[in-house]
């Protein structure tokens, strides 16, 4: 269970469980704080400071083959000295001597910048939304609570090859700065990840949650290993434009590539993004939202400037009415800042950190009931964008690839690749269903949670074989 909305807001992260650390973020970046208006009375001082444990146990041919866990304590700090910015960073326990030779290095690094013309100034005293995407039993989660899932995902395969992992983390963050900003959060993210082999195929199941209990192995070996079934002796089939129904984590991917250079407000400014707001670019099924308050969602609800997060809505019924801004983006356009700041991202602006796309209300089955002649499709796999102005993106799927004809599955197919413009493929009138279902898709380092269903679309171009 998660606690209720609004606890946690403000606490220590204390020692005695299982993977504790007694590091507090908060007391740290206090710590600095206080110690930066002594050395430095003039500098505008932010302090972003994060602890806790990333734990990881991975499985192949069947067994466990690695169990590792790291101890998270991270402290960033960025300076403002007469107009000149800087930022630096440690990894490790900070005690006192650390403290004064952190704060040191970033003054001198800032003393020696040239003038920053478009330093926006530290984030003013505000209130984050209550969130709390804390699970306790992920926070302690030792290596027999993920073995026990793998061992789960691995006997419901049936004996196919398995092969995957199950990840557990807990953060707790604290931003400072001498404005008087004070915010800190907590998170936790659980995720079981594997495949299942045939002699011809592979077939994929996962999941994510901020809690360790909602991740079911027997019935992800299932899934990952009927879709192995399914997809063994797959034929081929000539490229072309089909129909096709992405699973949420092809959809994943489609979302991912929209934020980071689409609705990007740096990239909007220097002309590099598709994005023209106020205008219906896709279609009106297509209602996209950054939403760290989602209960489907994980994360903390401040960005690494001390901005906190709200509700932002991107894309409404297919018009696109927002793009993501740091406090620097924002104060260019003479808006304000989202609270989509990462650390150290200056050069990149807004990033994305909490993706929902809006579910439909049609099951995934009924999706594929829909489809005249085309593809399901469970992944996309190394994929790369070409321009990123129009969004066309290659790529390659995986883990099963089906013709479907009159709304049946009818056979596997090889993988292939595609080569697509992702803006086109959600413009208006090429959305033809949304499921119902959600599924929380997360990279292999636990970034950007995208909340997302299954979607049926009218065209996508397959341009090769995967070897082509």
């Amino acid at each position: 269970m998660r606690p209720a909305a609004g606890q946690g807001q403000a606490f220590a992260w204390r020692g005695g469980g299982k993977g504790a650390s007694a590091a507090d973020p908060m007391a740290i970046a206090a710590r600095i704080i206080e110690a930066a208006r002594d050395v430095e009375p003039a500098a505008e001082v932010e302090v972003l400071a994060r602890g806790g444990v990333d734990a990881l146990t991975r499985f192949a041919n069947g067994a466990i083959h690695q169990n590792v866990a790291e101890d998270i304590r991270h402290v960033s700090v960025r300076v403002a000295l007469n107009g000149r910015s800087a930022r630096y960073a440690v990894d490790g326990p900070l005690d006192d001597d650390a403290i004064a030779g952190l704060l040191r290095r970033a003054l001198e690094a800032a003393r020696v910048r040239p003038v920053d013309p478009d330093w926006p100034g530290l984030a003013t005293p505000a209130p984050a939304p209550p969130v709390d995407h804390w699970d306790a039993a992920t926070a302690e989660a030792d290596p027999a609570e993920r073995a026990s899932r793998v061992a789960d995902f691995v006997r419901a395969a049936g004996g196919l090859e398995t092969a995957g992992y199950c990840s557990t983390a807990a953060r707790v963050v604290a931003y400072a700065n001498t404005n008087g900003q004070q915010l800190s959060g907590r998170s936790t993210l659980a995720v079981l990840d594997g495949i299942a082999r045939t002699g011809t195929s592979d077939g994929s199941a996962r999941a994510a949650s901020a809690g360790i209990g909602e991740l079911d192995g027997r019935a992800l070996g299932r899934e990952a290993s009927g879709r192995a079934h399914d997809a063994a002796d797959p034929g081929d089939l000539d490229p072309g434009r089909y129909e096709v129904v992405l699973g949420p984590s092809c959809v994943a991917d489609v979302i991912g590539f929209l934020y980071r250079f689409g609705f990007n407000a740096r990239a909007v400014e220097e002309g590099r993004s598709f994005v023209r707001l106020g205008e219906a670019q896709f279609d009106e099924r297509v209602t996209l939202l950054d939403d760290v308050a989602d209960p489907g969602q994980v994360g903390i609800a401040f960005d690494a400037e001390g901005t906190p997060k709200t509700p932002l809505t991107v894309v409404h019924a297919g018009t696109t009415t927002q793009v993501l801004c740091t406090r620097r983006t924002a104060a260019r356009a003479r808006l304000r800042s989202t609270g989509h700041a990462p650390e150290s991202g200056e050069d990149w602006g807004g990033l994305m950190t909490n993706p929902v796309l809006a579910p439909g209300d049609r099951a995934a089955d009924q999706l594929v009931a829909h489809v005249e002649r085309g593809l399901l499709v469970t992944d996309f796999w190394y994929t790369r964008i070409l321009d990123p102005r129009t969004e066309v993106v290659t790529g390659l799927t995986r883990n099963g690839v089906w013709l479907v004809q009159d709304g049946r599955v009818v056979r596997p197919v090889r993988n292939l690749r595609f080569t697509q413009s992702y803006v086109d493929a959600l413009q208006p009138g090429a959305v033809l269903g949304v499921g119902s279902d959600r599924a929380l898709i997360v990279g292999s380092d636990g970034d950007e949670p995208t909340l997302v269903p299954s979607l049926h679309l009218r065209s996508w171009n397959f341009s090769g074989g995967a070897r082509g």
